[in-house]
């Protein structure tokens, strides 16, 4: 890998690793306040909504402006949504705030990998940046859980300044106060990340122009034969996926009794799979044949049914383990394959943005679902069995469109597969 990889990984490390312990601490502190259920589902929703808003402007900035430069900024914006949090503001707003700031950095994380990488190794990169995503996502809750928890809460709660007061007299509180420590060090990995030689790409035609811009990016991902499977494919896995963690702490509660650090500790698990699946991707997986893991979701589907079955803490961990390591093995070369297809339609930064408006939309969507029955007692497990239907009848349709298009416009898919397959080489 080229010089300067090893510190986007690191940078995406703990800012990924911040925001994923500030989430358990936000449920922490929702549970503690007696918030309304449908409140902590809520979270997912509002940390995706900046997403789905400044879609046509994010991309278009982190083509017009350095990418280190961008994730700088960006990680500094939930540094505030972390002080915001810390300072009395609401959960959901704060969050909403981190959001703000991670609908920013990632099309400047994932467009530097194309202007860092050749395309020969865009999968390997990806896969090492989504094996190192997916681990800081459950550590992240791991220790959050663990911020929160009866043993280190009560020492960082312990600790006093003389001649000043901190105000801070929850376990949350206190988590939130080293989980601000995390952002400050991705803030300082930012600052040494390599500037490309791409070229940047000034933001013309004001805030309807980039609208337009967007929407325009938007059509023609949609409209490619193959951007549109890959598109497909990630949108909904990440749809799932991302209202997934929230739903395992219901569960647990419901299937095993945890409480939040138990449930998050359980969640810590699941990291062994879905590393080991997206670094096994990285090496096994090419980008011609990425399409191939398709079917392969459809399992995953019914697998997620099967978590209801599960009652016993020696069943649920290696089962969480295989589950994360079709996901990772899933997810790489799927993400790999539509960087490279939407970076040759529009470039980096637009093509993720366009791809990060869609993920997000959808979890958007299931969160904003999932609240609602909530409220008219919807329990975890008929949450993750309507999931698990959900992404298995998706696939299988997603599967025979592919099947069709490879059909219909086989000269076409194949001009493009050939095209990823020559790059790859």
């Amino acid at each position: 890998m080229k010089k300067g990889f090893s510190t986007i990984m690191s940078a995406q490390f703990f800012s990924s690793l911040a925001d994923n312990a500030l989430l358990v601490a936000a449920v922490e502190m929702l549970r503690m306040t007696r918030a309304p259920a449908w409140q902590t589902p809520a979270l997912a929703a509002m940390f995706a909504l900046f997403y789905v808003v400044l879609a046509p402007f994010v991309g278009a900035l982190s083509d017009a402006l350095p990418k280190g430069r961008v994730m700088f900024i960006s990680n500094s914006i939930k540094v505030v949504g972390c002080l915001m949090m810390l300072f009395g503001s609401h959960p959901l707003l704060a969050y909403a705030v981190v959001g703000l700031g991670a609908a920013a950095y990632s099309p400047a994380k994932y467009g530097i990998l194309t202007e860092l990488l050749p395309p020969s190794q865009l999968v390997r990169g990806n896969g090492w940046i989504e094996g190192l995503t997916v681990a800081s996502v459950v550590l992240g809750i791991l220790l959050g859980g663990q911020l929160v928890g009866p043993r280190i809460a009560p020492t960082l709660l312990g600790f006093d300044f003389p001649f000043f007061s901190t105000g801070v007299d929850t376990p949350p509180e206190a988590a939130i106060s080293v989980i601000g420590l995390l952002y400050v060090v991705a803030a300082a990995f930012n600052l040494y990340i390599p500037r490309t030689t791409a070229p940047l790409q000034p933001l013309r035609g004001g805030v309807l122009g980039l609208v337009r811009d967007f929407s325009h990016c938007n059509t023609r991902l949609w409209a490619d034969k193959l951007g549109q499977i890959t598109l497909a494919t990630t949108t909904l896995l990440w749809g799932i996926f991302g209202n997934l963690r929230l739903i395992v702490f219901a569960w647990a509660a419901a299937a095993l009794g945890y409480g939040t650090t138990q449930a998050s500790n359980l969640a810590g698990v699941v990291v062994v799979g879905s590393v080991l699946g997206a670094v096994l991707a990285a090496w096994l997986m090419r980008l011609d044949r990425a399409t191939h893991v398709i079917p392969l979701a459809i399992g995953v589907g019914f697998l997620m049914i099967g978590l209801n079955l599960v009652t016993n803490v020696y069943v649920a961990a290696p089962f969480l383990v295989v589950l994360g390591a079709l996901c990772g093995f899933l997810i790489v070369p799927m993400n790999a394959l539509l960087q490279h297809r939407g970076h040759n339609l529009m470039g980096a930064g637009r093509s993720i943005a366009v791809q990060n408006f869609n993920e997000q939309a959808c979890i958007l969507a299931l969160s904003a679902a999932y609240s609602s029955l909530t409220k008219f007692g919807l329990s975890a497990f008929g949450a993750i069995a309507i999931f698990g239907l959900t992404v298995a009848g998706a696939m299988e349709l997603i599967r025979r469109w592919h099947r069709r298009n490879l059909v219909e416009h086989r000269e076409e898919m194949e001009r493009l597969l050939a095209i990823a397959r020559s790059d790859g080489q």
